[in-house]
């Protein structure tokens, strides 16, 4: 078989702010969307609702790309909308928006989408990120799929940035999961036999008029509707730039590894369900300071423990991609933190230090801004 080209592609969705006040845009001012396609053109798009922008890099061959990419589509966005009032903010949830004080976008895509899923659908003030990894031969992409569930949580843990819901701290690393598991169709990815098999059953939705095409499967990881690329899903909008691009490069590492296996008649073990849902609970929860659930020990061990085991099973893939550095940057994660802590250690020093809770939840999205674009492009 054919090597994939293992191209790799990176979306982001950020919200926006309103420079003084700090908190989410209820609608979003005439003329910017039409400013940020000028200068970006269908790298950026509107999201579901107003205070929501979504970005797509290019396709890219390698890891540095998809840096400069990314460094390059946030410096821009944050310029266009500061002429505007408004900053960047790249975190799964705004740590005190409510649904009600805010407007999805008025296209019918979005219509439709409130008016099926109601409710639900008003809750989604949540952002991901979303990373596509070209697997060109349809047979391999369900077959990869189905190995890489494994790993869904982990990458999950190291992307958490949603400890905050309408005020409160959660106490979950990712309340954005929380929000995300209220939409039909989530959840960790079903097990198929074949392209043939997974297609057969998406025509069953199809047919029934449910949706209208597997666009509409949203789960951790889904073979894209729209690119030959397995798509992974489940991870938080990454508030640091390198800890995007050090989950971009872990996701692409580890499919090289497991095509490697195949080319040796060796694979990944298919575990059940409900124990990778345990790690992806986990995962929800605690985020990378805990520990996840050792499948073939039956025991809890330290998620820095499982972290050192992907980095060396993906050690020759890293060399491979030159990205040795961009994977090992999740050690750096480990030592200070994901946003999520980072978020929350904010918090709480400010309120320890006096500060009104208000005040505190402010100083949080200061941190947010900063940290979104640290750099002026």
């Amino acid at each position: 078989m054919q090597a994939p080209s293992f191209t790799i592609g990176v979306e982001e969705e950020y919200l926006l702010v309103e420079r003084g006040a700090r908190c989410l845009i209820r609608e979003v001012p005439n003329g910017l969307m039409a400013d940020l396609s000028a200068r970006l053109g269908q790298q950026v798009s509107p999201e579901f609702l107003q205070c929501q922008v979504e970005v797509g890099t290019q396709v890219c061959k390698d890891i540095s790309q998809i840096r400069e990419q990314l460094q390059m589509l946030r410096g821009v966005v944050a310029q266009v909308i500061g002429g505007y009032g408004l900053k960047l903010v790249a975190a799964s949830t705004h740590p005190w928006a409510r649904p009600e004080e805010l407007e999805h976008t008025p296209k019918t895509r979005y219509d439709n989408l409130e008016k099926d899923l109601q409710q639900v659908a008003r809750r989604l003030m949540i952002c991901g990120m979303h990373v596509h990894v070209a697997i060109e031969d349809e047979e391999l992409r369900m077959d990869l799929l189905d190995q890489t569930a494994y790993v869904i949580p982990h990458f999950l843990a190291l992307s958490a940035s949603s400890p905050f819901w309408e005020g409160q701290d959660t106490g979950l690393q990712s309340y954005r999961i929380s929000v995300w598991d209220e939409m039909p169709r989530t959840g960790l990815p079903e097990y198929f036999e074949s392209f043939a098999e997974y297609r057969r059953h998406v025509e069953v939705l199809t047919r029934a008029g449910i949706i209208e095409d597997a666009t509409k499967i949203w789960w951790d990881m889904r073979p894209s509707a729209r690119f030959p690329t397995l798509e992974l899903r489940i991870t938080d909008v990454c508030t640091s730039l390198e800890d995007a691009v050090c989950l971009a490069a872990l996701y692409r590492c580890w499919l090289r590894m497991l095509f490697r296996l195949r080319t040796q008649n060796q694979r990944w073990r298919r575990y059940a369900r409900m124990l990778i849902a345990e790690n992806r609970w986990r995962a929800q929860r605690y985020g990378c300071a805990s520990e996840l659930l050792d499948f073939g020990r039956s025991t809890l061990v330290p998620y820095a423990e499982l972290v050192e085991e992907i980095l060396e099973l993906i050690a020759e893939d890293a060399q491979f991609f030159d990205c040795e550095k961009e994977v090992s940057h999740a050690r750096v994660i480990l030592q200070r933190g994901s946003s999520a802590q980072r978020q929350l250690a904010i918090f709480y020093r400010e309120l320890n230090g006096g500060a009104s809770r208000e005040a505190a939840l402010v100083a949080v999205v200061d941190w947010l801004i900063s940290e979104t674009t640290p750099t002026p492009i």
